[in-house]
């Protein structure tokens, strides 16, 4: 095992950031936008108008604080790098150890609502037997893991701290599931293939034809539906482009302005312009995420995630991932096809599902928990 120097941590945002924050938003500059244009041009003003209103005169952060700090929280230093994380013993014997990986625009608080029904099955009237002991780290530059201090922090990279973080508690063998970023830094785990690491769970394969004659000739219609979603997902997905390429002049903007911030994250989170309508949304866990990257400054330095996997090539599915690997489709997300994701991973459970979406940990954390269990049922 890897000797780790950890260290307990508490969530302590100085009030004067809250006022500063509220002073901000009393200040905002709106753009014009035009008559009824809704969210054909982007994030709907009214809307986030309403939001801003709430932020600054009804939300309360010191309660979604204390809700997090109710969890046991932790810092390590792990290559060079601060990792905050949650970590939560199942009270039964014999849990599964399971890392859980968020993506952009979210932080470790999706998965609040998951960590008790993880862990401790029997008090929501499950199976004992299939608990889990849980960790959930901040991703590297996002959140209260703070900026990335060096260039290199793609998903590779990160994968191989997941590991030492693993270890490093006393795990020999564990799991592993992630959405979105979390996808991408789960798979390269099943890439790197580390002893003890028995599977992987995920909610998209990013994985896309080549173009090569008769690859897509014996898809289903339903398969052939998912590829025309996927190209419309990508059509109205503008923050890929952006992070990959000038994370830096983006975040200038978003570091400096809260509504902003609120906008770049809401937007995806939203829906794409309703192209994906969501589950609806609590306004306060929506807001707690936005201000964890607004009181962490780590706005540039979580975009810079994307930017580093598009230099290295780590985001890329060419890399066979032999780990024993479940899907879990929902379908107001990346539409994945078997077939194709099956050409570079060891595939052994695919779910689907008819509601819920790319943020399932916030938006149907129910299905996700019993999908969890279901796939690593196998490994107990």
């Amino acid at each position: 095992m890897t000797s780790l120097d950890v260290k307990p941590f508490k969530i302590a945002i100085p009030e004067a950031e809250i006022s500063d924050l509220k002073d901000r938003l009393a200040r905002t500059r709106w753009p014009d936008t035009i008559p009824g244009s809704d969210w054909d041009y982007g994030i709907d003003l009214a809307w986030t108008k309403e939001m801003v209103a709430y932020w600054r005169d009804g939300f309360d952060w010191r309660k979604q604080e204390a809700m997090l700090n109710g969890f046991p929280q932790f810092r390590a230093t792990i290559d060079g790098q601060t990792v905050h994380f949650i970590h939560v013993r199942s009270p039964e014997p014999n849990a599964l150890p399971l890392i859980l990986t968020h993506g952009w625009p979210s932080t470790f608080a999706d998965f609040a609502e998951m960590i008790s029904p993880l862990t401790d099955p029997r008090r929501y009237g499950g199976d004992p037997a299939e608990a889990f002991d849980v960790v959930v780290p901040s991703i590297p530059g996002f959140g209260f893991s703070g900026p990335t201090q060096a260039p290199g922090w793609d998903s590779a990279r990160i994968a191989r701290v997941w590991d030492t973080l693993m270890r490093g508690l006393g795990y020999a063998r564990y799991g592993a599931h992630g959405g979105d970023a979390g996808s991408f830094i789960s798979r390269q785990m099943g890439v790197a293939k580390p002893d003890g690491l028995v599977g992987i769970h995920v909610l998209e394969i990013w994985d896309f034809p080549t173009g090569a004659p008769g690859e897509l000739d014996d898809l289903t219609a339903l398969e052939k539906e998912r590829m025309t979603f996927i190209a419309g997902f990508n059509d109205l997905s503008c923050h890929q482009g952006v992070h990959q390429t000038r994370p830096l002049t983006l975040a200038y903007g978003l570091t400096d302005s809260p509504v902003g911030q609120l906008a770049w994250i809401c937007d995806p989170l939203m829906g794409l312009g309703r192209f994906a309508p969501p589950e609806p949304r609590d306004r306060d866990a929506v807001l707690t995420n936005v201000s964890i990257y607004w009181f962490t400054k780590t706005a540039g330095s979580s975009a810079r995630w994307y930017f580093e996997d598009a230099r290295s090539g780590a985001g890329a599915p060419d890399k066979p991932n032999p780990i024993p690997t479940g899907v879990a489709l929902f379908p107001y997300n990346f539409q994945s096809v078997r077939k194709i994701a099956e050409r570079s991973n060891n595939i052994v459970h695919w779910s689907t599902f008819d509601r819920g979406g790319h943020f399932a940990a916030l938006e149907v954390p129910d299905l996700l928990v019993g999908d969890v269990r279901q796939f690593f049922r196998r490994f107990r």
